[in-house]
């Protein structure tokens, strides 16, 4: 009988231990993760002014560089991009696919489908309409243009008061310098390139210092690069809101008290066996 129970006491114990190696956990509950987001939306220019080449090469390719720059500094964030000039197009919805926002921020370019007007309102009012649908707490609409709104359904200012019920800020880029400018349209009859001359200060900064006070926002002029790197900056500064990413278990693990109950009844039926039953062998 006795060596029956030692013989029992050690397959017990053996079995636990093998149980043990297994791993077993019980579940807890879930523990949700939390990032640091912003919306923001990039509302960028590309009528055909934005070619003039008081920037190098022009105006377009160097805010496409800046927003590149941009979003590879905001890992976390959602980004956007609408263009427009008679119409505007959401190039890409809000995203966080780096590969996917810098190859579509690639695609911005000056012609296609939009016409040849400047419709700052209802590009604005795009973007207003996307992001009210975020549940984000810090909204951002980042407009790059280099001219004054002439066409469109919603005015600049009507387009701003709905940014502000919104509770979205918008921060508003004039791109192009004071002086003159040239911007190509086409080749003469040798194939080399023609210019047009363009005017320098024909941006409608009025209008763009409104839209930015009704959202709680600011106005830049970027006669150059550095205003574009002015407003990463101040975007940074910008108090940013947690949303839920996913979800994961929380366990609770049972392995070690398996395998401690496990190897105490293999050495007690050890032991048992050398010195109740007075066997030879352990």
């Amino acid at each position: 009988m006795k060596r029956t129970a030692v013989w029992l006491i050690g397959a017990v114990g053996w079995a636990l231990l093998s149980y043990s190696l297994t791993q077993p956990r019980v579940p807890l509950g879930l523990a949700k993760n939390k990032i640091e987001v912003n919306d923001i939306f990039f509302v960028v220019d590309v009528s055909r002014s934005m070619l003039a080449d008081d920037f190098k090469p022009n105006r377009l390719e160097v805010a496409k560089d800046k927003i590149a720059e941009f979003v590879a500094l905001r890992p976390t964030d959602r980004i956007g991009l609408i263009m427009f000039s008679e119409r505007a197009f959401t190039l890409l919805p809000l995203s966080t696919d780096l590969n996917l926002i810098k190859q579509m921020v690639g695609e911005i370019d000056v012609g296609g489908m939009l016409g040849s007007g400047t419709n700052i309102g209802d590009a604005l009012g795009l973007a207003v309409a996307r992001g009210a649908q975020s549940l984000a707490k810090s909204k951002v609409i980042i407009l790059m243009t280099d001219g004054v709104s002439n066409v469109g359904f919603l005015t600049p200012i009507q387009a701003a008061e709905e940014a502000q019920k919104q509770g979205i800020k918008v921060y508003t880029i004039g791109i192009g310098g004071r002086g003159d400018a040239k911007i190509p349209y086409g080749k003469n009859i040798f194939g080399r390139q023609r210019y047009q001359n363009i005017p320098g200060g024909s941006i409608d900064f009025k209008t763009l210092q409104q839209i930015a006070d009704k959202t709680n926002g600011k106005t830049f002029e970027a006669q150059d690069e550095k205003a574009l790197k002015d407003v990463l900056t101040e975007i940074e500064k910008l108090e940013k809101s947690e949303i839920n990413s996913s979800a994961r278990v929380i366990y609770k693990e049972l392995y070690l008290r398996f395998l401690i109950l496990g190897v105490s009844l293999i050495l007690i039926a050890s032991l048992s066996r050398k010195y109740v039953l007075r066997e030879g062998g352990v």
